[in-house]
């Protein structure tokens, strides 16, 4: 018998979002983690806000809105609040009710940068390490390094000279918005020149016969055990920012213990690898014998653990391919060092919260 094509709209619903979403669905598990990470950062949400005054978006919903934006590649926070309004499975996963008012999107990002003044991403980022560690799924002597481009949300047009001399004022654009430029003859670097659009941003390329791009460089270091992400930073782009971020973050870990690292043949530099082992780190980095005599030598390369270290260094490219496909890192959709860095360092939490998942599921 064929049914009825009736599409008159039902009033009233007896089921709840919480039985709509399958028992087994990939984000109950994430749900649940990031609900006793924000019991832990409670009061450091409390410190944020006044005790009087109207109410504003609960951190807690604001957090697991951004994470949503996160794992499932959402564009744009307008874009978020549209889903926020139709889409059960995100609601349910914020805490927010079948008939709340969903908030404006400019409302939204002022919440989110208040969370961005308190230093909210390094807090929930540790807070994910640390539950990692209660599962055992960190090492604590083993580490790789890396670093990427995450291009700017700028045109290379944006990249003016920073005195008018270079400018010619005469000419009148043919188009306001987009006028055409021509840099044929012109000699641009980053001592002369800055973005108009986002003056933090270099002119900078990452290997030889690649084009230059507007971009920063976002730096993560790994253990080497499960691949989970322990330290993450965003600096502007430059010719040694990966060797600096690396001995920052090697040496801002807590045990001090001698422990290795690994790296690409850009970090096989004869500073780099001597401050390595003044901070009792053993250099395992890929040796760069083309241009150069390698810094490294034999008492580091006929040990095993090197040769292990070469081979678990490569999944490190795992967490940049990640974080540019799912968490829309390959251009970046925001501005200036501190904001961008901010977002960096919160996808890199929430790569390591479906890695966590996916090792529990396994073990």
């Amino acid at each position: 018998m064929r049914g009825d094509d009736q599409q008159q709209a039902g009033m009233f619903s007896y089921i709840s979002p919480e039985q709509r979403v399958p028992a087994d669905h990939p984000l109950r598990p994430i749900r649940k983690m990031t609900d006793e990470i924000f019991k832990q950062l409670s009061p450091r949400f409390a410190g944020l806000y006044a005790r009087v005054g109207r109410p504003s978006i609960a951190p807690e919903k604001l957090l697991r809105a951004l994470l949503l934006q996160v794992l499932y590649s959402v564009r744009s926070e307008r874009m978020l609040m549209e889903q926020l309004s139709y889409n059960m499975l995100f609601r349910w996963f914020v805490g927010l009710n079948m008939d709340d008012v969903v908030w404006d999107a400019t409302t939204f990002s002022k919440n989110r940068d208040r969370l961005l003044a308190g230093e909210i991403a390094e807090e929930f980022f540790a807070a994910v390490l640390d539950l990692a560690r209660e599962k055992e799924f960190l090492s604590d002597e083993h580490f790789t390094v890396d670093g990427t481009l995450v291009e700017g949300w700028a045109s290379l047009k944006s990249f003016q000279p920073k005195d008018d001399a270079g400018r010619d004022n005469n000419d009148k654009p043919d188009d306001p918005g987009n006028p055409t430029v021509n840099f044929h003859g012109q000699k641009r670097s980053n001592n002369t020149h800055q973005s108009t659009t986002d003056a933090d941003l270099r002119l900078y390329k990452k290997t030889k016969g690649s084009e230059a791009k507007l971009a920063y460089q976002g730096h993560v270091l790994m253990e080497n055990r499960n691949g989970l992400v322990v330290n993450a930073t965003l600096t502007q782009a430059t010719g040694i920012a990966e060797r600096e971020a690396a001995l920052a973050m090697i040496a801002s870990r807590p045990q001090r213990k001698r422990v290795t690292l690994a790296g690409d043949k850009a970090y096989d530099t004869k500073d780099f690898v001597a401050d390595l082992r003044a901070a009792k780190v053993t250099p395992h980095v890929a040796q760069n014998n083309k241009r150069r005599k390698s810094a490294i030598d034999e008492r580091t390369t006929r040990h095993p653990g090197y040769e292990v270290s070469q081979r678990k260094r490569k999944r490190v490219e795992e967490i940049f391919g990640w974080l540019k496909t799912v968490g829309l890192l390959r251009k970046t959709r925001h501005r200036g060092l501190e904001l961008v860095g901010w977002i960096f360092k919160f996808a890199t939490a929430a790569y390591n919260l479906v890695r966590i998942r996916n090792l529990a599921l396994v073990t």
